[in-house]
């Protein structure tokens, strides 16, 4: 048995965050309720696009069932309401206003159900001046300073090429809910309420740069493909692709330069250490490139392979979603579309031995599964079911 079987989640989340800890959820076994407006999710919108809708859609919201609600009418706050006391899991997106308008508060929803794990999701956090604004991903990679240690040293700030602080707000969001869910299990706590932000999680991946800045007084810069403080250590262009490969410490140096026919190098006593290498970057970087330049990734992969010096190729979309190892992981999938062909996605990150998760079915249609979701979680009838649909509540 999968590891929530049983669990009932009501995800009200738009965009990438939420639904991402949502299909998590999902895969893990939940009964995930995807609960839109009527004019939807705006990712249903979004391109690219294939015969299936949107493939950004497609890659956050599979195996949920979908139910359309207007929460704008009396009507649809009072049948969420009624969702929330058969519910184990609420996560929305609202920004506070907009939460308040609509009924979807903590106070509301732990009234109706003291047991709810209450999971709301905001650009800025819960509190300071700045909590009543939206945000997305790529305000956040600015605010937070991950777009300025991102690029070329001399070129502007860059946007890292995914989703970052998106997706990675999911992670935090399922692990969260997660623990709320096992302090319920345990006596810990009934119901519980999590805040989390694109903020606190943009903070937290800073990582090492908030510390060296904080107790060293070093303010990070772009570094490219590589590491500032590790030297070398980044992507090498090559007579046919690129290759990423370097020298973690002082070991690796030694290996790395003699796999590259430089021994002449390592004694060099401008390049000796990690520091001499840091110090001395733009005299070492042009000798190591011209290097790089004379073979192919797979020669220099080989080369360093045997070397046992870090490296990798750099592979492109296509190049990583076919690779063997990949493949061997079960990280690509296919689920089957509403015609019953084949519908490619992202394999589940994180196997368990015991309480396996899956890959679920497709993303839904919106409102889908209306009738059968009210059915099965409330027990209404057909007649109530269409009474609901006449009023505009679904």
């Amino acid at each position: 048995m999968s590891s929530f079987a049983g669990i009932k989640v009501l995800d009200l989340s738009r965009v990438l965050a939420g639904p991402y800890s949502g299909q998590l959820l999902a895969d893990m076994g939940a009964d995930v309720i995807k609960i839109e407006e009527p004019s939807g999710d705006e990712l249903r919108q979004w391109f690219p696009r294939a015969e299936n809708g949107s493939t950004n859609f497609m890659a956050v919201n599979r195996g949920k069932r979908a139910l359309v609600l207007d929460l704008k009418k009396e009507e649809g706050r009072a049948l969420l309401m009624r969702l929330v006391k058969e519910a184990d899991v609420l996560i929305h997106s609202f920004l506070t206003p907009v939460a308040e308008r609509l009924g979807v508060t903590y106070d509301a929803v732990k009234a109706a159900n003291p047991d709810l794990i209450y999971c709301s999701i905001s650009g800025y956090g819960a509190t300071g001046e700045m909590k009543d604004r939206p945000g997305y991903d790529l305000m956040m990679q600015a605010f937070t300073g991950v777009m300025m240690l991102t690029g070329e040293p001399n070129g502007p700030p860059m946007r890292a090429g995914l989703s970052t602080i998106d997706l990675s707000t999911g992670f935090l969001a399922f692990g969260a809910i997660s623990a709320a869910l096992f302090a319920r299990a345990t006596g810990k706590a009934r119901g519980q309420r999590i805040d989390l932000s694109l903020m606190h999680t943009g903070i937290a991946l800073l990582g090492y740069h908030v510390t060296n800045y904080m107790n060293a007084g070093h303010v990070a810069a772009r570094a490219g493909s590589g590491v500032g403080h590790i030297v070398p250590y980044q992507a090498w262009k090559c007579s046919d692709g690129w290759v990423l490969a370097g020298a973690t410490n002082d070991k690796f140096w030694a290996r790395f330069a003699t796999a590259l026919g430089l021994e002449h190098l390592i004694d060099d006593t401008r390049f000796q250490t990690t520091v001499d290498r840091r110090n001395n970057r733009e005299e070492l970087i042009p000798l190591l490139e011209a290097r790089f330049a004379t073979d192919t990734v797979e020669q220099w992969v080989t080369v360093m392979e045997s070397a046992q010096v870090p490296v990798s190729p750099v592979h492109t979309i296509d190049q990583v979603v076919t690779h063997p190892q990949v493949l061997a992981n079960g990280m690509i999938a296919a689920v089957p579309d509403r015609h019953g062909e084949p519908m490619h996605v992202i394999g589940l990150p994180v196997l368990f031995s015991e309480t396996p998760g899956r890959v679920t079915g497709r993303p839904p249609e919106l409102g889908e599964h209306s009738d059968v979701v009210l059915r099965d979680w409330l027990g209404l009838s057909p007649a109530e079911v269409e009474l609901l649909r006449d009023v505009g509540a679904i």
